[in-house]
């Protein structure tokens, strides 16, 4: 079997690995747990956060990609199995069923806060052994940064 095979190793790879493979899981359940609420919001203010939900989603999703990709370009392989989520994720899980559209509000931005958190740890993490890495975990943070700030606008 081929090995993909990287630049870092020993603990620069395990740190990147960590945070890249953290990284992963967070984006990963933002984006389901983001199309739970887009199919279950109710209330006065459904449809600009029925759009805005989707737009947290497209966004989670395209850094998804990036985040794998750039673990597999380091020679670590990504693990974005369903199992593998949904023990290791740190995201708030939304209420099951309908949820007003005060409450997505709220949830969502309490969620993003903690992604946030997550990310800008990783993102210190990294800043020695691979910038690159840094970088990328850099942009995460931006966009759900701004994410953050569109739902907290709206409290």
């Amino acid at each position: 079997m081929a090995r993909i095979t990287g630049p870092l190793s020993g603990d620069a790879q395990k740190v990147v690995a960590d945070a890249l493979q953290g990284a992963l899981v967070d984006l990963i359940d933002l984006s389901l747990v983001a199309k739970q609420a887009h199919w279950n919001i109710v209330g006065p203010h459904f449809r600009p956060l029925h759009l805005q939900l989707d737009e947290l989603v497209d966004v989670a999703r395209q850094h998804t990609d990036t985040v794998a990709e750039r673990a597999v370009a380091l020679g670590i392989s990504p693990d974005g199995r369903s199992g593998t989520v949904a023990g290791a994720t740190k995201v708030q899980q939304p209420e099951h069923g309908w949820i007003d559209d005060g409450k997505v509000v709220a949830t969502f931005t309490d969620i993003l806060e903690g992604v946030i958190r997550r990310m800008r740890e990783r993102v210190a993490a990294t800043d020695e052994p691979d910038p690159v890495t840094q970088d990328i975990l850099i942009a995460v943070t931006q966009d759900v940064e701004k994410q953050h700030w569109m739902f907290q606008a709206q409290r």
